[in-house]
C-alpha cells in the first residue's frame, strides 16, 4: 500500500515538473510565434496597380527581415470589411474607401520596437508606399510580458524542484521507517550495507520507472488534447521539446527516488539499536 501511495505522489509531482519543463522549453517557441504573427501593414498609393503591388510584395519577401508578405487589393479589403461590418461602406460613400495594402510578418529577431521603427522608415522612402502601420505599444508590451513569463517559469521550476524533493523524500522516508527493524535485523546477522541497500534501491527504481511512465502518459494526453483543439500549437510545442520533457521526467523520477532512498537507508544503517527504538 505504501508503494502505491509513493508511486501516486511521485507521479503527481512528475506531472507538475513535466509541465514546468515543457513550458520553459516552449517559451522561446512561443516568443517567436507571437513575434512572427505581429502584422506590419504597408499602405500603397491609389495609383499603384495590382501588378505593381504584387511585384513590391515579391521584392519584400526576399528581404532578410521578412517572413512572409500578403498582398490585399482594394476590392478584397472592401469585401472583408463588408463581411465584418455587415454593410458595404462604398454604398454610402459612392467610392471604395480602402487602399491596397501589403500585410507583412517579420522574422522573430526583428519584431522589436527598434527594428520595426527602422524598417518602417526604410519602407516609407518608397514612392509606392503612403504609410506603414503597426502596433508599436503591442510590440513593446509583448516583449516585456514574454520576458516576465520566462522569469516566472524559471522561479517556478526551482521552487517545484525543491518542493517535489521534499514531498518524495518524506514519502520514501516514511516507507523505509516502517521497515527500520528489518534493516537492523539484517545488520545483526552480518549483512553488508550494500546487500541491505540493494532491495530498497531496486524498489525505488521500479517506483520511479512506473511513476515516470504514468506521468509521461498523462503529459502525452495533455499535449495530444492541445494538438487536437488548439490550431497552430505544433509551432509552439514541437517534438524535440516533447522528447526533452519525457527524458527530464524519467531522469528526475529515477534520480529523486534513488537519491532519497539511499539517504534514508543510510540514516537507519548508521543508527544503533537504542536509537532505532527511541524514534
Amino acid at each position: 500500500m505504501q508503494a502505491v501511495t509513493l508511486c501516486i505522489s511521485t507521479t503527481m509531482v512528475l506531472i507538475l515538473l513535466g509541465l514546468v519543463v515543457l513550458s520553459a522549453l516552449t517559451t522561446r517557441n512561443l516568443t517567436n510565434y507571437v513575434r512572427e504573427h505581429l502584422t506590419v501593414t504597408v499602405m500603397l498609393g491609389d495609383s499603384v496597380t495590382a501588378k505593381e503591388g504584387m511585384a513590391l510584395g515579391n521584392e519584400l519577401k526576399s528581404a532578410y527581415y521578412v517572413k512572409d508578405v500578403t498582398y490585399i487589393s482594394k476590392e478584397q479589403a472592401l469585401k472583408e470589411q463588408t463581411e465584418a461590418m455587415g454593410s458595404d461602406p462604398s454604398e454610402f460613400l459612392g467610392v471604395n474607401p480602402f487602399v491596397a495594402t501589403l500585410e507583412m510578418h517579420l522574422k522573430a529577431d526583428y519584431a522589436n520596437s527598434d527594428s520595426l521603427r527602422m524598417i518602417a522608415d526604410a519602407l516609407k522612402q518608397n514612392r509606392q508606399v503612403t504609410d506603414v502601420t503597426y502596433h508599436e505599444n503591442l510590440a513593446e508590451q509583448m516583449n516585456h510580458n514574454l520576458n516576465r513569463i520566462s522569469m516566472i517559469l524559471l522561479a517556478l521550476a526551482v521552487l517545484l524542484i525543491i518542493v517535489s524533493y521534499s514531498l518524495i523524500s518524506n514519502s520514501v522516508r516514511l516507507d523505509i521507517y516502517s521497515r527500520r527493524f528489518s534493516i537492523h535485523t539484517m545488520k545483526l546477522v552480518g549483512a553488508s550495507w550494500s546487500f541491505i541497500r540493494w532491495p530498497f534501491l531496486q524498489r525505488a527504481f521500479n517506483i520511479g520507472f512506473v511513476a515516470s511512465v504514468f506521468a509521461c502518459a498523462a503529459l502525452g494526453g495533455i499535449v495530444y488534447s492541445l494538438y487536437q483543439y488548439q490550431p497552430g500549437i505544433e509551432e509552439v510545442i514541437a517534438w524535440p521539446e516533447i522528447a526533452i520533457m519525457a527524458i527530464a521526467v524519467f531522469a528526475f523520477g529515477f534520480l529523486i527516488t534513488l537519491f532519497c532512498t539511499l539517504i534514508s537507508v543510510n540514516k537507519f544503517l548508521r543508527m544503533t539499536a537504542g536509537e532505532i527504538y527511541k524514534i
